[in-house]
């Protein structure tokens, strides 16, 4: 497909990086050459310079044979603006960025229809949601949910001392079959396997589980592995990540402390967040942190713009034990550093945001049935979790799963059938209408029938 990126930045570069490598034909689209130079260096992508909003430029650009148009850049307003314009010009379909909290949800779904816009995407609010589930699952490292919440993902690291260390995953089924689950990767250094029940877990191991949320809280209670829901939750930084996140845990009762170091922004912050508590400091500030109760919170989320500080105050955070310590962190070059010092929980809005428009264009590329719903890259990109929407003409309904002459590195993880989840055995099959859970860890899938062998 060709695709055209107006905007640059961190994100914009990570979606043209994603989908660059997803083999599409992408153009970018900057108003300042040297970015336009430097991508235009790295990846192997044409580049225009100029204004997105400008017809004379996205004329250069192409616009009138892109079949994607995203627009990414600073300003929502101008977001809107460049979509309506490519849109009006020939663009197949065109996707904003729009993230200003003033834009609920009636009146982004308002624009959405009178723009012609065929998907807004806020990545803020993107990475509240993830935040707030892994704030809501302390236990795990990071938490994927598939079909509105039927079934989740999550991911354990073993520690040193773990009972699972040398344990087969048959035998794991059979010690812990009280809970309903599957073990559907496995991490260990740099290698990602997709296990069998002869696999021995080792301690150190980073595991994806997947089952009903009843039955992971379940299991991770029997492991010995569950913590209690965070009930006081600190931010540092007053982002609109933060804002987005505190919303969410006020509503549901969790007791919220912000800090801010800039007094305007605190504010309006206090304004827009009456249920939280916002105060105007340097979070950099060791003793300001422990006057304010850091070794007594639940968790601890280090939100700033600025990923050193993140890193090293997150670090302080696990000083004290605090229970749950997520550091965001945007340049891809200090995730391995952050994992290397011991902090497991990491959150990059850019990959979130790109994994929604990889599904989002794979969707859009495939035409032959079986609709990709949300796809999660795993594993620090060496897998990738799929949910697909099974098409009556699909070539595995009726099979049962053992019978199916699936790829190597081919997992079905799970399957919801009118909104029940399923962990799969081999005697189960597929049907038409099912959500199904595809782990692949060497396959692009763009369709369900490509799981199974030629």
């Amino acid at each position: 497909m060709k695709i055209l990126i107006a905007g640059c930045g961190k994100i914009g570069t990570t979606i043209l990086s994603s989908l660059t490598a997803e083999g599409h034909d992408v153009m970018a689209l900057d108003s300042d050459a040297a970015v336009i130079t430097e991508i235009t260096n790295i990846y192997d992508v044409m580049g225009v310079v100029g204004n997105a909003a400008d017809c004379e430029t996205l004329e250069e650009a192409g616009v009138d044979t892109a079949d994607v148009f995203i627009a990414v850049m600073n300003s929502d307003e101008l977001n809107m603006l460049s979509c309506f314009l490519a849109r009006r010009m020939g663009a197949g379909h065109t996707v904003a960025r729009i993230r200003n909290p003033e834009y609920n949800d009636n009146s982004l779904g308002f624009m959405c229809r009178e723009l012609s816009l065929s998907l807004s995407i806020n990545p803020e609010k993107l990475a509240a949601r993830e935040l707030y589930n892994m704030l809501k699952l302390p236990s795990a490292i990071k938490v994927d949910t598939f079909s509105g919440h039927n079934m989740e993902m999550v991911e354990v690291r073993l520690k040193q001392d773990s009972g699972l260390d040398g344990m087969r995953l048959s035998e794991m089924r059979v010690k812990y079959n009280r809970a309903k689950f599957l073990v559907c990767f496995v991490q260990r250094e740099e290698e990602v396997f997709i296990p069998d029940g002869n696999f021995v877990l080792k301690s150190g191991d980073k595991i994806g589980l997947t089952a009903a949320p009843a039955e992971i809280q379940k299991l991770l209670r029997d492991l010995g592995l569950m913590q209690k829901q965070a009930r006081s939750v600190m931010l540092l930084g007053g982002s609109r990540t933060a804002y987005y996140l505190a919303k969410q845990l006020s509503d549901t009762g969790t007791d919220v402390k912000i800090i801010e170091r800039n007094e305007a922004h605190c504010e309006t912050l206090c304004n827009l967040l009456p249920k939280a508590v916002v105060l105007c400091g340097d979070g950099a500030n060791q003793e300001l942190l422990l006057e304010e109760g850091l070794a007594s919170t639940d968790a601890f989320v280090s939100l700033t713009g600025m990923d050193e500080q993140n890193i090293l105050i997150s670090i302080f955070a696990a000083s004290q034990n605090v229970p749950k310590v997520i550091t965001k962190i945007n340049r891809a070059e200090l995730e391995d550093m952050a994992d290397k010092l011991g902090l497991d929980s990491v959150i990059a809005p850019r990959r979130t945001i790109s994994d929604v428009l990889v599904s989002y264009v794979r969707a859009l590329s495939n035409s032959r049935g079986s609709h990709i719903e949300t796809l999660y890259r795993l594993a620090d990109d060496k897998a990738e979790a799929l949910e697909f929407i099974v098409s009556p003409d699909a070539k595995c309904i009726g099979i049962p799963l053992r019978e199916l002459q699936m790829k190597p590195g081919i997992l079905i993880a799970g399957i919801i059938r009118r909104h029940m989840p399923i962990i799969p055995s081999g005697n189960d099959s597929i049907l038409a209408g099912d959500r199904v859970i595809v782990i692949s860890a060497k396959e692009r899938l763009q369709d369900l029938s490509d799981i199974m062998r030629d």
